[in-house]
């Protein structure tokens, strides 16, 4: 069977690489393509990139045009997603890559974003580790928790995670889960290519502004992804986590390296760090674990839906370090949408989804 996709937002960075992916994805087949301003233009004029969809015209982002698809991607700024989602049908398949519906919390919500709140939706991130409720954060957590692919099986409604959100939680999520690092002491420092805020033009996002600098923002606990990083922390066990998070733009056009570090509980060894994040994602086919002493690299990720982490104790600060890597338009966006819709379907989760990256 095939199933009918729309993309809403596909002039964009977002929507164009949720079409580099589905156009060889063996299961979904694009028929509709949607812009705001842009409507009315060819597809390829604005995704040059894309050859075999340049037959698709760009039509104006609404419910009516999105409605009568199986499938829906809205990769849409946030608090425009929900204004669609809540026209289409029940029964349509919606994954939204904006941030609509990613926060459990109205509170959090109006802190961090503010404007309309639509709910929260299942969560699009199938490797976090989740800890069931009445379980507690100790080694045997994971088995009993399971992980949020459960969460994902047969749903209509789909949040997409923050590229941002979804690299810390993935890096220390395992720790928290297993009870070896405490949850109120988290520092998280990520450099980051300015493609995850989008085509917008900005001044701070000009080539003359990143090109041979490296630019800090959102300092002092002002980042929307940092009350997602908490909700995430507490599906996998954490009581009350405290998240000093700091992103960095870097000159790279896309790519995330996320350090993450937090202090291990005592008696904690680099050998029970090691095994235990291996553990965790053992059986993921897209987030894997490096050998002792690897660390990853942002180039070793483009174009893939792969997560790299390295672990590492520095026992003389008590703490341990995850390091993780991954494409922030791939694996942090587009990628995290499809592989969720994959598993919505009942389809292979792998399906048209890629672990080679681009090299050099």
């Amino acid at each position: 069977m095939t199933f009918s996709v729309a993309v809403a937002g596909a002039s964009g960075y977002a929507g164009g690489e949720l079409l580099r992916i589905l156009a060889s994805h063996p299961d979904f087949e694009v028929r509709t393509v949607t812009a705001h301003q842009n409507a009315g233009q060819p597809l390829i004029a604005h995704q040059p990139h894309l050859r075999s969809l340049a037959h698709l015209t760009l039509v104006e982002t609404s419910a009516s045009n999105l409605a009568g698809h199986d499938v829906v991607f809205l990769a849409l700024p946030h608090g425009k997603s929900g204004e669609i989602a809540a026209q289409l049908p029940d029964e349509t398949l919606v994954v939204d890559c904006g941030a609509d519906h990613r926060l459990e919390s109205e509170e959090s919500w109006a802190a961090f974003y503010g404007g309309d709140y639509f709910g929260a939706w299942a969560y699009g991130v199938p490797e976090l580790p989740v800890v069931s409720a009445n379980s507690t954060a100790t080694g045997t957590a994971n088995s009993t928790g399971g992980k949020q692919r459960d969460a994902l099986v047969g749903a209509t409604r789909i949040a997409a995670p923050g590229c941002n959100a979804s690299a810390v939680s993935l890096a220390l999520a395992p720790g928290i889960a297993a009870g070896l690092i405490d949850d109120e002491d988290i520092v998280a420092v990520l450099a980051v290519g300015p493609s995850g805020a989008g085509k917008s033009l900005k001044t701070m996002y000009l080539a003359s502004e990143i090109l041979g600098s490296a630019n800090p923002y959102a300092v002092g606990g002002t980042h929307r992804h940092i009350p997602e990083i908490q909700q995430n922390l507490r599906k996998a066990g954490a009581a009350h986590p405290t998240v000093s998070f700091t992103p960095v733009l870097v000159p790279m056009s896309r790519g995330i390296l996320a350090t993450s570090t937090a202090r291990l509980k005592p008696g904690v060894t680099p050998e029970q760090v090691q095994q235990t994040w291996e553990r965790a994602y053992a059986d993921e086919p897209f987030v894997h674990v490096l050998p002792h002493g690897s660390v990853p690299r942002t180039a070793d990720v483009l174009g893939a839906n792969t997560a790299l982490i390295g672990v590492a104790v520095d026992e003389a600060a008590g703490r341990v370090i995850a390091v993780l890597a991954l494409d922030n338009l791939y694996k942090g966006t587009a990628g995290a949408a499809i592989q969720s819709a994959n598993i919505a379907l009942g389809l292979d989760e792998t399906a048209g989804l890629n672990v080679n990256g681009v090299a050099p």
